[in-house]
């Protein structure tokens, strides 16, 4: 009896080395394959023309010149400044919006509240391929009866993206987390809605607003088809289109496109590294309650 006993033991303990192996092989296997492009792009970034062109992996030699030939060649100069700026806007009125309705759905009653936040969540489901065409009507129009213009400056490049369901999505999650004594106590305080929510909400509810950051600074600074579509010239195009230019203009430059990809990402490689642990937190528990 005790040897069959110890013979599941070993059995047991065998399968479950068998499954975490597997486990692990498969999580290093994804890795290899998400990482792979990115590490060649870095190298490739790095090799001369010659070597960029032909079949190798490792630059015998880092040309650390490139950047600066892309920089050059492709004005990223301006472009970056512009991506700057609109992603600033962006990011300033979609946390503004976002906080404000996020709140309202989760501290405060109003008929129709749960219908309304339904129905909001319901435009998920949307692609947003689907409301470009809407999107640019609106702001052609706006252009035309307001006194600021739209088409090819910053209000059509940031304003139609400053309601983001997703954000208040998450934040009304997070929210309605707090608990209700903390409100009562504010109350008795002489805290309203808007005193609370800045110096109770806000604070408890950081993670969420990096993610927030976080996602809204991606998007941003990664736009592309849109930022063609209501503009025709330089002056307020972001580094996506500086980029997709300068792939246009580089022909077989491979060495310099890679380069100037390379630029384009490290803010977000930046902005990601000193906000993970919010990200991955806030995204962890985003479901708990609400």
């Amino acid at each position: 009896m005790a040897d069959k006993s110890a013979e599941n033991h070993w059995f047991q303990r065998g399968s479950r080395v068998i499954r975490n192996l597997s486990i692990y092989a498969f999580l290093i296997m994804g890795v290899v394959i998400s990482i792979t492009p990115f590490v060649w792009m870095i190298l490739t970034s790095l090799m001369s023309l010659g070597e960029a062109q032909g079949i190798r992996w490792i630059p015998s030699e880092l040309h650390f010149e490139n950047y600066a030939n892309a920089w050059r060649e492709a004005n990223f100069s301006e472009y970056f400044l512009n991506s700057v700026i609109i992603t600033l806007i962006t990011l300033t009125g979609e946390l503004t919006f976002s906080v404000l309705a996020a709140y309202a759905f989760a501290r405060i009653k109003f008929p129709g509240r749960d219908a309304i936040f339904g129905l909001l969540l319901s435009t998920i489901m949307i692609p947003a391929m689907v409301n470009i065409i809407p999107n640019f009507l609106t702001v052609t129009w706006l252009g035309r009866i307001g006194p600021i213009k739209w088409i090819n400056n910053w209000p059509a490049l940031t304003v139609p993206f400053m309601g983001s369901v997703f954000a208040i999505f998450l934040l009304r999650q997070f929210f309605a987390q707090i608990p209700d004594e903390l409100f009562d106590a504010a109350r008795i305080d002489g805290a309203g809605h808007l005193r609370f929510l800045w110096t109770v909400v806000l604070p408890l509810s950081k993670a969420p607003v990096m993610v927030i950051i976080v996602l809204s600074f991606i998007g941003s600074w990664n736009a592309l088809a849109w930022p063609l579509l209501v503009t025709n010239s330089p002056d307020w195009r972001p580094i996506a289109v500086g980029l997709y230019n300068f792939v246009e203009e580089a022909g077989q430059q491979l060495n310099l496109m890679m380069a100037g990809a390379f630029i384009t990402i490290i803010p977000i490689l930046l902005i990601y590294f000193f906000t993970q642990k919010q990200f991955t937190e806030s995204i962890a528990r985003s479901g708990l309650k609400g």
